[in-house]
């Protein structure tokens, strides 16, 4: 039934009344007739709030294999060439997400995965052979990142791990290539979407294993290392207004409780 036929049926049918507007007006109604109701408009959707993620709520954020800041461990070594420190800190980091990939990597599918997904709304793409942004299922576009980096660590024309084969290097007079801190930070900001992926995805997995200390204490290690030699742009780690990474948020985290420095 329409608003307005609810009105006429309010008034009394004994007297009939002078033929009505279509519109209601004050000489429609006897000043002892009672108005109808003013219709209720509807309130304004408020957008869903998204729940928060896990690796940001206790006791999940500060669990951890190393308490304290990070600063004194991710330090210069004394007599220790810088570009030797940064390559082996590289292959470390690799290695152990890597394993972590390893665990979990049953869990990430391209149906569970489609997208490398790292935030509510942004999805990392793959630059292809013709020089355009692709999206990519998430176990692929890991699979791409781990090979090239893979071939990277061993072409011993870019990092040295060998000790033996680093000293007789050196000794020759040799140093690393000039596109060595330029190819690292590479490394790094795809390193970093790998773990971005995993805590956006799968750290439930991470949960239900019980390695969230691990996990926890290696990206910080990461992100301290990555910001005490310029390898990680904090744009990289934030992403943007529209597109925030997910981890941006545990970077603050770690930040206000002295985990990590600025």
């Amino acid at each position: 039934m329409s608003f307005f036929n609810s009105i006429g049926r309010t008034m009394t049918r004994s007297q009939r009344g002078p033929k009505r507007s279509p519109t209601p007006t004050s000489a429609t109604y006897s000043p002892t007739t009672e108005m109808p109701p003013s219709p209720v408009l509807p309130s304004p959707r408020t957008p869903p709030t998204i729940p928060k993620p896990l690796y940001l709520s206790h006791p999940f954020v500060d669990a951890a294999l190393v308490k304290g800041n990070f600063k004194t461990i991710v330090m210069l070594p004394k007599y220790v060439d810088i570009m030797e420190w940064v390559a082996m800190n590289i292959f470390d980091f690799y290695t152990n997400l890597n394993e972590f990939y390893g665990v979990i990597t049953e869990c990430c599918t391209q149906q569970t995965c489609p997208t490398m997904s790292a935030g509510p709304t942004l999805s990392y793409t793959w630059i292809n052979q013709d020089r355009k942004q692709v999206h990519l299922p998430a176990p692929t576009y890991i699979d791409y990142v781990m090979t090239w980096i893979q071939n990277l660590l061993n072409d011993e024309g870019t990092f040295l791990r060998n000790q033996r084969m680093l000293m007789v290097w050196l000794y020759l007079g040799h140093d690393f290539p000039q596109a060595f801190p330029s190819t690292v930070k590479h490394i790094y900001r795809q390193l970093l979407r790998v773990f971005a992926h995993i805590y956006h995805a799968h750290f439930h997995q991470i949960l239900h294993l019980r390695s969230e200390p691990h996990f926890n204490s290696l990206f910080a290690h990461f992100l301290s290392f990555g910001r005490e030699y310029e390898l990680l742009e904090i744009k990289d780690v934030k992403g943007t207004s529209a597109a925030p990474v997910g981890v941006g948020q545990l970077w603050e985290a770690w930040r206000e409780m002295g985990i990590l420095e600025g």
